[in-house]
């Protein structure tokens, strides 16, 4: 098996050559669709994956172990001044591993996040969002939870929402850890992380809870119920296409599973008032880019602070690639940015 370290390297050298030459060794051209224009590390990195087999030609187990690999040669460095601790959560849901990024400035009024990482709800673990969630501590100064929760299909729906769910009430009641107001916390995720952020909030009303903090949405699922132009604009994307999608969802939901259901599609509900203020971020080149568009809409429509971000020139998953695409580094940390604002409360 080739060295991570070394497969990183060769991959930003190739990455930083100049952009006619990335486009002709993609292929040539420029790739233009749906308005947008794909950035050409994007357009190499999608070229060179399809040499190898799509994830949703595998099992699941072979998936984990490909994502796995991939998040090792995706792995940059983590900002500097931030620290790590790897952790067990012994929550309402059994013991969760867990790991706390908390960054030297750290504002001790700044709430807690705890977040879930991307993958489907069938992939991913801790190093999945490893990079983001080390450049959201550094940029926004709050500590950061992010969660390891059972994935499907061993556990299906609703386990690793329910996961997610208990490591934020324990990150509720026990910030003080982290140096962090106790009470409070804000929730946020990646794709199908941000599913599980967007259904939490509306969970936690449900149940007659305080709301988060903040909700932060990084191009997110939240409608596995519909099509949207999207969904055949950006079917063939790299790194997610809508087989892939569907191949996920095969696995997360069970038979007796109805995907209209909101705490599986939560832009499905009827009711969006007294939400958590929200960041919500998208990538251009997504399949999911329309439906992360219409929760934002939604939730400003039902009287929600929302701050929406489109990356046009971008693709689902850009927080993975922070060490190896310049304009993906740079959206994290403008997002990051946007949720610093948001906890200082001055999201409109």
């Amino acid at each position: 098996m080739p060295d991570p370290a070394i497969q990183h390297a060769a991959l930003k050298g190739l990455l930083s050559l100049p952009w006619p030459v990335l486009r002709l060794l993609s292929g040539g051209g420029v790739v233009y669709r749906g308005g947008r224009t794909l950035d050409p590390r994007f357009q190499f990195l999608a070229r060179q994956a399809r040499r190898t087999p799509s994830l949703a030609t595998v099992t699941p187990q072979e998936a984990r172990l490909a994502s796995a690999r991939m998040s090792k040669t995706l792995e940059g460095r983590i900002d500097p001044g931030v620290a790590i601790e790897t952790l067990t959560l012994q929550t309402e849901a059994g013991a969760l591993d867990a790991r706390a990024y908390r960054p030297a400035d750290q504002d001790a009024a700044a709430a807690v996040m705890v977040f879930a990482h991307m993958g489907g709800g069938v992939v991913g673990d801790l190093d999945t969002s490893h990079a983001f969630c080390g450049i959201l501590a550094a940029v926004a100064r709050c500590p950061v939870l992010s969660v390891a929760y059972r994935l499907s299909p061993e556990d299906r729906f609703p386990a690793g929402l329910d996961d997610v769910l208990a490591a934020y009430r324990w990150a509720r009641s026990n910030a003080g850890r982290f140096g962090a107001p106790i009470g409070v916390a804000a929730i946020g995720g990646d794709s199908m992380g941000g599913n599980f952020a967007a259904v939490i909030c509306q969970e936690l009303r449900r149940h007659g809870e305080p709301q988060p903090a903040l909700q932060l949405l990084v191009y997110p699922v939240v409608d596995v119920a519909s099509e949207t132009p999207s969904m055949t604009t950006y079917a063939d994307a790299y790194p997610t296409s809508r087989a892939l999608m569907a191949w996920f969802m095969g696995h997360y939901l069970g038979s007796e599973d109805d995907p209209a259901d909101p705490r599986l599609s939560p832009i499905k509900a009827t009711d969006l008032s007294g939400l958590a203020p929200a960041v919500i971020a998208t990538a251009g080149f997504d399949p999911l880019v329309d439906q992360g568009e219409a929760y934002a809409k939604r939730l400003l429509q039902a009287g929600t602070p929302v701050t929406y971000r489109c990356y046009d020139a971008l693709a689902h998953g850009f927080g993975a690639f922070t060490s190896l695409v310049p304009a993906a580094d740079t959206a994290c940390r403008e997002i990051a940015g946007l949720v610093r604002e948001a906890l200082l409360g001055r999201l409109r």
